[in-house]
């Protein structure tokens, strides 16, 4: 351990990729977690290899303790009491934490939204599909209820009028490595002044699947550049086309705003590679009925 280094015995919760830009963000300013905790390892691509997460693979370069646990359960928490961690962050860690572990030790939770606005699992995409202008980052000290936790920090940042959402979680990515460095030491010291949410002007948000990313080319085009820029990467969007009197699922690949037309620039049909859209048109397909 460098001199640097706070020598804080705190828990860090997480699971994706972001988390390790945070984790070098804390490391960095000298603030070295005690112990990583992450879900266990899954099989992953074509071969089903097991592969553990990110995070671990981070907590593994570093000589950090990693945990695995499938349950949350009265075990595991019997496990961090007798550690005696002081504190807890937590980053897309992805299971509700019980009011049990809860009870162990003030647990911080980064959230990437401008709380009580957009409470819930898809922050990201949420305010961009509703057309909001603004958002931020927000860390809040957990409690039982998702999301509902008194505040600590905020930063506001303007949502780009053609940002994606693999852009704006990215960019929110970074504001929160470097709010939560300038935030530890208060909540290291418990020198803050928590500020209590609004329940009444709470919104929602709920997860996000495939079938989300399906669009209709006779909706409101401004709609579906929303969901263009909101899906895309992961579930991206897509829509059906008709030629020969075959249905064929279509991925909108490149697509762009002029006023209130959505404009599709490429596509990438099913079985086949992308390609511009005037020559997929001009191939005799059109737009399906749905």
């Amino acid at each position: 351990m460098t001199t640097n280094e706070k020598k804080t015995y705190f828990a860090f919760f997480c699971t994706p990729h972001l988390a390790v830009e945070i984790l070098d963000e804390l490391a960095t300013a000298g603030y070295v977690q005690s112990l990583v905790v992450t879900t266990p390892d899954r099989a992953q691509g074509r071969g089903m290899t097991m592969a553990q997460t990110p995070v671990a693979d981070w907590a593994a370069a570093h000589g950090i303790e990693v945990l695995k646990p499938e349950k949350l359960d009265i075990e595991f928490c019997y496990k961090l009491q007798t550690a005696g961690y002081q504190l807890a962050i937590v980053v897309a860690y992805g299971k509700i934490l019980p009011q049990a572990l809860l009870d162990l030790m003030p647990m911080y939770n980064i959230h990437y939204s401008l709380l009580p606005r957009w409470r819930g699992a898809t922050p990201v995409e949420s305010p961009i599909l509703a057309g909001d202008t603004e958002t931020g980052v927000a860390i809040q000290k957990i409690v039982h209820e998702l999301d509902a936790g008194p505040l600590i920090a905020c930063e506001k940042t303007l949502i780009g009028s053609d940002e994606t959402g693999r852009e704006l979680r990215a960019r929110l990515n970074s504001i929160a490595g470097k709010l939560l460095v300038k935030t530890m030491p208060k909540i290291i010291s418990g020198d803050m002044k928590p500020e209590e949410q609004d329940g009444t002007q709470a919104t929602f948000c709920g997860k996000i699947s495939k079938e989300d990313g399906l669009i209709s080319l006779s909706d409101d085009g401004e709609m579906n550049y929303r969901k263009f820029r909101a899906y895309f990467g992961w579930p991206g969007v897509y829509t059906f086309f008709e030629r020969s009197g075959k249905k064929i699922r279509t991925i909108i690949v490149k697509a762009r705003l002029e006023g209130t037309k959505f404009v599709i620039d490429t596509v990438k049909p099913e079985g086949k590679g992308e390609m511009p859209y005037a020559d997929f048109v001009r191939s005799g397909a059109q737009p399906a009925h749905q």
